[in-house]
C-alpha cells in the first residue's frame, strides 16, 4: 500500500511542480514581452512629441540650444535623448557631450531610422555598460527626405526592476497554489491508495489460493465498481474452483478404478497422471512429477514412447513385464503434446496360446510319423486290393494325404513363430525375385491348363533382387498361387510385379468366386474357411493364408487382400528391398 501511495502521490507532485515550473516560466517570457513592448510604444510616442519641438533647432542648426534643451527634457522625463545628422554625428545627448561622442551611424535603430522607419533596438551600451533599450525616428523635410534622427533610451534595469516585483508576487501566488496543491494531492493519493492496496493484497491472497476474502470500498465510483466486480470474480471463481475439485475427484476415482493401467506422460517426460493398476504392475508408489525412464526401466516401454513421439500418432505393440504379458496402448494427444498408455493384461491368453502352440507343435510332430507308416501301408494294400476294399483304401489314403498336409502346415507354422520369437535364427540371403515367381509359376503350369485357366503375368524390369528366405518366399508364392487355381474355375489368373520406390510389390489375381465381405478380416486366421465343402474336395488346411501372412510378417513387409463375391480376389503384397 506504501508503494502505491507514494507512486500516486509523487507522480502527482512531479505533475504539479512541473506546471507550476511551466507557468512561471512562461508567465515571466510572457511579462517580459509586455513590459519591453509598452515601453517600446511609449519611447516611440515621446519621440514623435519631441520631434516638433527638437526639429527646428536642427533645421536652423542652433545645435548648442538643441543640446541644451535635450539635456533639460532629458532629466524632467527621466529618458536619455540623442540627435543625430544624415552622416551619423551626435548633434545633441541629454546625457554626455556630443562632440565627444562616437559617430552612430552604423548603430543598427538609427540606420532603420534612416531607411524612415522607427528604429527598435535592446543591446549593451558601450557608454554606461549596461543593457539598453533604443527607439529612433526619422526627422523629415517638408519634401518628406530623411535630414536627421531622434533617438530615445532607457535603461533596461527599469524593466528588470517592474518584471521582479510582478515575479515575486507571483511566486508567492505559485507557491501558495502548490502548497495547496500538495496538501490535497496528499489526501486524495492517500484515499486512492488504501483502496487498491487492498486489491492488490486480496490478489496476492488468490493467487496463492486463497479464495475466501472480498474487498470492501466506501463511497462511489470506479473504484467501488472495482471492488464489486472483483467480489463477483472472486464468487465465480469459489464456484469454478469447487466444481473443478469435485470433477477432478471423480475423474481420480475414475481413473484409480479403471483395471486396465494408465499413465499420462507430458512433454517434458514427466509423468503427470498415473492410476493405481500402473503402479501396481511396476511396484512403485509416489512417481508423478518424476522422469518415466527414472521410474520403469523396462526397454520395450521406452521404446514405445519414442515411437509415439516420433510417430505423433497411436502405436499398439504386446510387450512382457516380468512373468507378465500385456497389450500396450499407446496414443499422442497432439494438442497437449502429451503421451496417453494404457496396459491391457493379457498374461491368461498368452499362456492358453503358448499352450495351444506347444500342444499344437507336439501333436504334429507325434502325428507325423504314424501318418507316414499308415500311409505307406495303405499304399502297399492298393497293390493287392480290388473292388469296395480298394476304394475304401484310396479315400484312406486321400484324408491320410489330407492330415500329412495339416502337419506339415502345422509344423511351419510353429518354426515361424520361432522364428519371429528369436527361437531360431536364420541367415537371410539376396533372392531373385523375378526368377523366383517364373520358376514357381512353371510348377502350376499344367494345372492350370488343364483347368482351362488363362495366365497373364506382368513383372517389371525394375524388380530387382531383395533380402529374404527365398525357401520360404517360395511357400508364400506356392500358397496364394495354389489357393488362386484352387478357387478359380473359368477366366484368369494374373501375376504383377512392380517396383515403388523402396519396394517390391507383387500383386496375385484371379476371377474366382470370391470372398464375401464379412469373411475378409478372419482370413489369415489358422483353420479359418470360407467355403468349408470346397476345402474339404480339394484338400485344404486352412493354414495356407495364415502361413503367407508369418512369411510377409518375417520379412518385414505387408499383405493386403481385396474381394468381391463371384468377382475375383486380389492379394498385395509389399516386400522391403533390403
Amino acid at each position: 500500500m506504501k508503494n502505491i501511495f507514494f507512486r500516486i502521490f509523487f507522480g502527482q507532485l512531479i505533475l504539479i511542480s512541473c506546471v507550476s515550473l511551466f507557468f512561471v516560466l512562461f508567465s515571466f517570457g510572457l511579462v517580459k514581452r509586455y513590459y519591453v513592448n509598452t515601453l517600446t510604444e511609449n519611447l516611440e510616442k515621446i519621440a514623435l512629441s519631441l520631434r516638433r519641438t527638437l526639429t527646428p533647432y536642427l533645421v536652423c542648426e542652433k545645435f548648442s540650444s538643441l543640446d541644451s534643451l535635450a539635456k533639460y527634457i532629458g532629466k524632467e522625463i527621466k529618458v536619455r535623448i540623442t540627435v543625430v545628422d544624415l552622416k551619423g554625428v551626435v548633434l545633441a545627448d541629454s546625457e554626455e557631450n556630443p562632440e565627444k561622442m562616437e559617430n552612430h551611424g552604423t548603430r543598427p535603430e538609427i540606420l532603420q531610422a534612416f531607411y524612415g522607419k522607427t528604429g527598435i533596438s535592446l543591446r549593451f551600451s558601450k557608454t554606461f555598460g549596461k543593457d539598453m533599450l533604443y527607439v529612433a525616428i526619422p526627422i523629415k523635410d517638408e519634401k518628406g527626405e530623411v535630414f536627421g534622427v531622434i533617438r530615445l533610451s532607457l535603461f533596461f534595469t527599469q524593466i528588470d526592476e517592474l518584471i521582479g516585483a510582478f515575479v515575486r508576487n507571483l511566486l508567492i501566488v505559485v507557491f501558495s497554489l502548490l502548497f495547496f496543491s500538495i496538501f490535497v494531492s496528499f489526501f486524495y493519493s492517500k484515499s486512492l491508495a488504501k483502496p487498491i492496496g487492498e486489491l492488490v493484497s486480496i490478489a496476492d491472497e488468490v493467487a496463492k489460493g486463497n479464495f475466501e476474502l472480498e474487498v470492501f470500498v466506501e463511497g462511489k465510483g470506479e473504484l467501488k465498481r472495482l471492488a464489486e466486480s472483483f467480489n463477483s470474480m472472486l464468487t465465480r471463481i469459489r464456484e469454478l474452483v469447487s466444481k473443478l475439485s469435485e470433477q477432478r475427484d471423480s475423474l481420480d476415482i475414475v481413473i484409480s478404478s479403471i483395471g486396465e493401467a494408465l499413465l499420462v506422460i507430458n512433454s517434458d517426460e514427466k509423468i503427470v497422471i498415473v492410476n493405481d493398476s500402473f503402479k501396481e504392475i511396476f511396484n512403485v508408489s509416489e512417481v508423478k512429477n518424476k522422469y518415466y525412464w527414472e521410474v520403469f526401466r523396462e526397454p520395450q516401454f521406452g521404446e514405445i514412447i519414442e515411437e509415439v513421439k516420433k510417430k505423433r500418432d497411436s502405436v499398439v505393440k504386446e510387450i512382457k513385464i516380468g512373468e507378465r504379458y500385456f497389450i500396450c496402448t499407446a496414443n499422442f494427444l497432439k494438442k497437449y503434446n502429451e503421451v496417453v498408455i494404457t496396459l491391457h493384461e493379457i498374461t491368461e491368453k498368452k499362456k492358453t496360446e503358448l499352450m495351444k502352440k506347444d500342444f499344437i507343435s507336439n501333436v504334429s510332430h507325434e502325428l507325423r510319423t504314424p501318418l507316414t507308416a499308415i500311409k505307406g501301408f495303405v499304399e502297399t494294400l492298393l497293390e493287392t486290393q480290388k473292388g469296395d476294399g480298394k476304394r475304401y483304401l484310396e479315400i484312406i489314403r486321400k484324408q491320410t494325404d489330407r492330415l500329412i498336409n495339416i502337419v506339415k502346415d502345422l509344423l511351419r507354422l510353429s518354426e515361424l513363430e520361432e522364428i519371429e520369437e528369436g527361437k531360431i535364427k536364420i541367415d537371410f540371403s539376396q533372392v531373385d525375385l523375378k526368377k523366383l515367381i517364373k520358376d514357381v509359376l512353371s510348377i502350376y503350369e499344367k494345372e492350370m491348363k488343364d483347368k482351362g485357366l488363362r495366365l497373364v503375368v506382368s513383372i517389371d524390369r525394375s524388380v530387382s533382387k531383395i533380402k529374404g528366405d527365398p525357401f520360404k518366399l517360395e511357400q508364400l508364392f506356392m500358397n496364394l498361387i495354389e489357393n488362386a487355381i484352387r478357387y478359380t474355375d473359368k477366366g484368369e489368373i494374373k501375376i504383377n510385379a512392380r517396383r515403388e520406390k523402396r519396394a517390391i510389390v507383387i500383386e496375385v489375381s484371379d476371377t474366382g468366386i470370391g470372398i464375401s465381405e464379412e469373411h475378409l478380416p478372419r482370413i489369415f486366421e489358422r483353420f479359418y474357411v470360407v467355403d468349408k465343402s470346397r476345402s474339404r474336395e480339394y484338400g485344404g488346411t486352412g493354414l495356407g493364408l495364415s502361413i503367407v501372412k508369418h512369411i510377409v510378417q518375417l520379412h518385414q513387409g505387408e499383405i493386403r487382400v481385396e474381394s468381391k463375391k463371384n468377382k475375383g480376389t486380389k492379394f498385395t503384397i509389399i516386400l522391403p528391398e533390403n
